[in-house]
């Protein structure tokens, strides 16, 4: 009875410090990757803060909106790698030696890795099926506001902002009450004409058409290209129309916006077409599917090392096949997904490509003994 304590006891301590370890390198492989992928990502939003004068917080809000896309991403990665590195680690310092000649089996080994992949994984679910929707409309929302607040975003005071369709503005001041004063417009949309418009203050409206602004007390010059006629005209109110055919409305017509149960459901939508339809279905079992490939390469990266033959020139073979069967399992995640889309029945290898590597994985540490297939194999060479 005591020993069996003793033994419990020191399971215990020693599966905390695996897991212990697992976990920061975990964060650590997390947080590398994110940081490097999110800087990529984000230098699509430097034009917006150099052309249209975006805020420092507002583009902090939209990068960070793609936090949890990446985290969903890369959070398999990052276990594979976080378990792989710990169990080489105690490997190369005989620690897993030593608790092998003790008598504690893979299985009992591979508990931290296991845990940690199951926590991770459940939390990937939470990310996938909240999180992610959540941020998308979020984003959504905040691009709408990039293209359609031109009244703060676009139109910088004391500068002149020229847009896409020859309309070149200029705002003198902003007011607290969304008006604007001492504005110029130059326009040059109608190649026969160009306009200048001066007033004294104005508003910036929105419609069904896009946003346009309402001229108080100004005054509007025209020449005419081909006959250089000029006119001159007074106005108390002027409307000046941007010329976008944006809608006020926002929409947020991405997939991954989406609640999980509109799309599973998504083939009684009558407004879809049979491939959107097809598409939103394959993305609601992706969203519960993925989360489990924390588990899955968890599991992985951990077998390959605790069932295989100890090396003292190091674990470089094990090592290159883990890698290359967790490549061959991401890229068959990504082929069976895009067949699934294209058609439904895919979806049975799809899950298979989770099931399958679970099985083999959980019999090789239960089953398989390197000690016997080596003891049967000289035997057999023997008899022959």
């Amino acid at each position: 009875m005591k020993i069996n304590l003793i033994v419990s006891r020191l399971m215990k301590k020693l599966n905390t410090y695996i897991a212990k370890q697992i976990f920061v390198g975990f964060l650590l492989v997390t947080f590398s990757l994110i940081s490097i992928l999110w800087l990529t990502q984000s230098l699509r939003f430097v034009e917006m803060i150099t052309n249209k004068g975006l805020p420092l917080g507002l583009f902090i809000k939209m990068t960070s909106c793609l936090m949890p896309r990446l985290y969903a991403i890369l959070s398999p990665i990052s276990i594979f790698v976080a378990v792989l590195f710990v169990y080489n680690r105690m490997l190369s310092d005989r620690e897993l030696v030593v608790i092998k000649s003790a008598g504690i089996s893979p299985w009992q080994c591979a508990k931290p890795a296991l845990f940690l992949g199951i926590l991770v994984s459940l939390f990937a679910v939470y990310v996938n099926n909240s999180a992610i929707p959540s941020a998308e409309k979020k984003f959504k929302d905040l691009e709408w506001q990039v293209k359609n607040d031109v009244s703060h975003l676009m139109f910088r005071e004391g500068e002149f902002t020229t847009l896409d369709n020859n309309l070149t503005i200029f705002i003198a001041a902003h007011k607290k009450d969304g008006s604007v004063e001492g504005v110029m417009i130059n326009d040059e949309r109608n190649p026969k004409v160009k306009m200048t418009v001066a007033a004294e203050s104005g508003m910036i409206v929105y419609t069904d058409k896009g946003p346009r602004i309402i001229l108080v007390n100004g005054i509007r010059q025209e020449i005419n290209n081909k006959t250089l006629q000029f006119s001159s005209l007074s106005f108390d109110k002027y409307s000046v129309d941007f010329g976008a055919s944006q809608s006020k409305k926002r929409r947020h017509d991405s997939v991954r916006s989406k609640t999980l149960s509109e799309l599973l459901n998504a083939a009684h939508n009558p407004n879809l077409t049979p491939s959107e339809a097809r598409r939103y279905i394959v993305e609601g079992h992706r969203r519960l599917l993925n989360p489990f490939y924390n588990f899955v390469l968890a599991l992985l990266a951990c077998t390959g090392l605790l069932v295989g033959n100890f090396n003292r020139r190091g674990q470089g073979k094990i090592i290159s096949v883990s890698i290359l069967l967790m490549v061959f399992i991401e890229a068959n995640d990504l082929i069976l997904g895009n067949l699934s889309a294209k058609n439904l029945y895919f979806l049975m290898l799809y899950y298979a490509n989770v099931v399958l590597p679970t099985i083999i994985c959980i019999y090789a540490l239960f089953f398989y003994n390197p000690a016997w297939t080596a003891h049967f194999r000289r035997h057999g060479e023997i008899a022959q």
